[in-house]
């Protein structure tokens, strides 16, 4: 359970498992540094395909590496496993209009 950085060749992807929650921000903030320092030019991706509970804080740490990411010069971000509940919620708040849903 927690948040790891997986990389490929052309991209970077932020693995998310279990409750994303506001216990999850130092690793995931740092998953995303590291993520961000591979450069502008790569994709991001977030999985959260292992993820059973989302709350709010999970969605500022959401929209704040989108901010940071755009700065960079990435404009895509994918949200991958989006499926039940964490769909719903991300639907409700709007997300899949800042995000790629998958």
């Amino acid at each position: 359970m927690g948040v790891r950085l997986g990389k490929t060749a052309d991209k970077s992807v932020i693995v998310v498992e279990g409750r994303f929650d506001f216990q999850q921000h130092e690793a995931f903030r740092a998953c995303l540094d590291e993520a961000l320092e591979r450069g502008g030019g790569l994709g991001l991706e977030v999985d959260l395909s292992w993820v059973d509970y989302l709350e709010s804080s999970a969605l500022g740490m959401l929209l704040v590496m989108r901010d940071r990411a755009k700065a960079l010069g990435i404009d895509s971000i994918a949200l991958l496993g989006c499926r039940g509940f964490v769909r719903q919620i991300l639907v409700v708040a709007s997300f899949d209009k800042f995000f790629t849903l998958r």
